[in-house]
């Protein structure tokens, strides 16, 4: 069985919408592009080494479209080995609608999304979600995850859609690696999902801090 690993841009107060410019998500979202002027060498060597090993792209439809226009086009540009990796992996796309699939290897998932994102996850190694935030809430909810890397950046924005929405379910989940915050003051943080769910304590009892129940 492989891992479904979730990737995300978030600031501060887990704002997840439309980091990478002004027509992601256009409609009522005043800071389309967010990300852009706190982008650095650090940040973008980690995004390129997060993608190591990818074998297939979990993808919402919004965030499919936008990958669409796009990274065909850019086979021998700055970004040519990202290009050259999602242009040759297969691509996944949930979406109730009907989207245009020219984009080479790209399959539109079923209306039993629980169960197509099980099926990937037999068929390959390493599948990445990349944004797809209507997605990831789902894929959060159902326990649909292996890994979650997050990029919080050091902004509050106060309005947009949020990583963990109304619907969160209780999670465990274990860190992977230290942090490591980059010079923009943007700090990546990979976690693992983790067994059970969040347990409680009393701070007033001798024991506190000793673990957490499953």
């Amino acid at each position: 069985m492989g891992l479904i690993d979730i990737e995300l841009f978030t600031t501060l107060d887990l704002v997840g919408q439309a980091p990478g410019g002004p027509d992601e998500d256009p409609e009522g979202f005043p800071f389309g592009g967010w990300q852009v002027p706190l982008l650095d060498e650090v940040t973008g060597a980690q995004i390129g080494a997060a993608y190591e090993g990818t074998d297939a792209l979990l993808l919402g439809r919004r965030t499919y479209d936008i990958f669409a226009a796009y990274w065909p086009y850019q086979d021998g540009g700055e970004d040519h080995e990202i290009a050259t990796l999602f242009n040759s992996v297969p691509k996944y796309v949930a979406s109730r609608g009907r989207p245009d699939l020219s984009w080479a290897g790209s399959t539109q998932l079923g209306p039993d999304l629980a169960g197509a994102v099980r099926e990937i996850r037999d068929r390959h190694e390493h599948v990445k979600v990349v944004g797809s935030l209507n997605l990831v809430q789902t894929l959060l909810r159902e326990k649909l995850f292996d890994r979650l890397d997050l990029w919080v950046h050091p902004i509050v924005l106060g309005v947009g859609k949020k990583v963990f929405d109304a619907g969160a379910v209780p999670t465990n989940l274990t860190l992977l690696a230290p942090p490591v915050a980059g010079p923009t003051g943007t700090v990546y943080l990979r976690y693992g999902r983790a067994d059970g769910i969040p347990g409680t304590g009393d701070m007033s009892a001798p024991d506190r801090g000793a673990g957490r129940d499953g």
